[in-house]
């Protein structure tokens, strides 16, 4: 049952091939088993088993809730959870415990999705790799695959050696590395420049970020509001319609949902790709990018146009200023949000009582890490009186740029956009630190965060593996609050490509686990 998609698993429940508790205790012992992934840092074992007893007598009276009903899922720590620690894998919410539930997190629970804890990521949700985390950094479940493994072995690599694991990416690696691993059968992330479908690309999940406004933020601790949005990590395109049907729509407590109904869609099966109109940003064709990559890309470009699809190279000049753009603005914004932990209001409180201001001081510098303290330091310099006009007004004029790029280029005719969503495969830890948080982050982000500039919905597949045994995605963009069109598109291309499953059986054995974990945590 653990390799199965949430829709198999939905239908086997409505079955009885299984009960929701024996697929609850199934995933919580399949937890305990890869605690080396650290993918998970409160795991709420009473409650989901509460829970899925509750889906159990539903079941057994016909009257189960829906697709989600007995399902177990899994929530990023960066949303608020009632009676359940968040902590956004920061000091300075550790031992937080909300007294409400985020809009979508309440909306999975109310449609009987059984919670199976929270999830590790970047501290506040700031990185690309889920390696800045107080409970120590998320491994990618790929680092213990089978065909990873056996594409090691040329290289002095034994089966018991855990020293080359891999990283999961970020902030919502934790979320990813769930899903992929099998413990959960979809996911919550928060994707503020691409912290959905990174980590989805880097672990072989499905990452979709939908357009801003269509999710409520409600009880997503915020990074950047202008470009937060809770993002959806499942196993398969169809997982992900399904989750986003249950989540999406208007919330009272979000002003900046839209009021529009939203109708939930299933998606065929059959998908005609022919009346397609795909655009290629050359721009995309970015520094860094692996001849895999890129390989990949063409051949997926040749699978649309081979079916019939019109396939064309367009323009989206101003991409070469995203990147900067995106992180004056996301420091910018850092710095007004991180504002309220000042160990009076919010957050962690040192014991210092000198003066307000020292106090005010060591709270802030016990409670962050150095790159949030980092962030927020660029951040208030670039809003600086004598800096606002010159770094965060003149950004928000190149923002306005980027997304008339898109929509000009939608203008066309263009129904999605295809692009690489990273340069490449997943990193091994070692490589991957030698490089400090915002070059990672750079790097990780420039397919990606333009799209949250732009307010668009975008999705990643699962679209082969590299020559190391690892997933390489693909990622879709597509027009505003046109989720079901771009999901169509990148369904049809996991029904081409056929990317092996990840095989892990076994491969947890023997492994270390001394990294530290969270008091609350297995």
């Amino acid at each position: 049952m653990l390799g199965l998609t949430l829709r198999e698993v939905s239908a086997a429940l409505k079955k009885g091939q299984i009960s929701p508790t024996e697929l609850c205790q199934r995933c919580l012992a399949f937890i305990k088993e890869s605690k080396v992934l650290n993918a998970y840092i409160t795991v709420t074992e009473e409650a989901a088993l509460k829970q899925a007893k509750e889906a159990e007598e539903r079941y057994k009276k016909g009257q189960p809730l829906g697709h989600l009903d007995g399902v177990p899922i899994a929530v990023k720590d960066n949303f608020s959870t009632a009676g359940i620690e968040t902590t956004c894998a920061s000091n300075m919410l550790k031992g937080y415990v909300p007294p409400y539930s985020a809009t979508v997190v309440e909306k999975l629970l109310v449609q009987g999705a059984v919670l199976m804890g929270k999830t590790n990521l970047d501290e506040f949700a700031m990185g690309s790799g889920s390696t800045d985390s107080i409970f120590g950094p998320v491994r990618n479940p790929w680092s213990y695959s089978r065909h990873y493994r056996r594409k090691q072995a040329s290289s002095h690599y034994s089966e018991t050696d855990d020293s080359s694991w891999l990283v999961a990416g970020g902030s919502s690696g934790g979320s990813a590395a769930a899903v992929s691993s099998g413990t959960c059968y979809a996911a919550l992330g928060s994707d503020t420049g691409g912290s959905t479908r990174n980590p989805a690309a880097h672990c072989g999940v499905v990452g979709l970020k939908p357009t801003y406004g269509l999710l409520s933020r409600h009880g997503l601790i915020p990074l950047v509001n202008s470009m937060d949005v809770p993002g959806v990590l499942a196993r398969c395109v169809d997982d992900a319609a399904i989750i986003l049907g249950a989540l999406a729509g208007h919330d009272p407590k979000d002003s900046t949902t839209v009021q529009d109904q939203f109708q939930p869609f299933e998606l065929p099966e059959e998908i005609d790709v022919s009346n397609l109109c795909v655009g290629i940003p050359k721009e995309y064709h970015a520094s860094g990018l692996s001849d895999e990559t890129l390989a990949l890309w063409s051949k997926a470009a040749d699978l649309f146009e081979n079916a019939g699809a019109k396939v064309i190279e367009v323009s989206l000049p101003h991409t070469g200023y995203s990147i900067v753009c995106y992180h004056v603005l996301c420091n910018s914004e850092v710095a007004s949000n991180m504002a309220r932990f000042d160990g009076l209001e919010f957050g962690h409180r040192c014991n210092i009582d000198d003066s307000t201001e020292a106090l005010y001081a060591a709270s802030r510098r016990e409670g962050f890490n150095d790159v949030v303290r980092g962030r927020i330091l660029s951040g208030n310099f670039f809003l600086l009186k004598q800096n606002y006009e010159k770094y965060f007004v003149k950004a928000q004029k190149v923002r306005r740029l980027i997304a008339n790029d898109f929509l000009h280029v939608f203008s066309l005719g263009v129904d999605v956009l295809l692009t690489p969503t990273t340069l490449g495969d997943a990193a091994p830890y070692l490589e991957f630190i030698k490089e400090d948080n915002r070059t990672r982050s750079a790097e990780e982000d420039i397919f990606t965060q333009s799209v949250n500039m732009a307010g668009l919905p975008a999705v990643t597949v699962p679209a082969a593996l590299s020559e190391k045994g690892l997933p390489l995605g693909l990622q879709f963009i597509g027009r505003a609050f046109c989720e079901q069109q771009l999901l169509m598109a990148a369904k049809w291309l996991e029904s081409q490509v056929h990317v092996p499953e990840i095989q892990l059986q076994g491969h947890f054995e023997g492994l270390r686990t001394d990294q530290r974990y969270n008091k609350s945590a297995i």
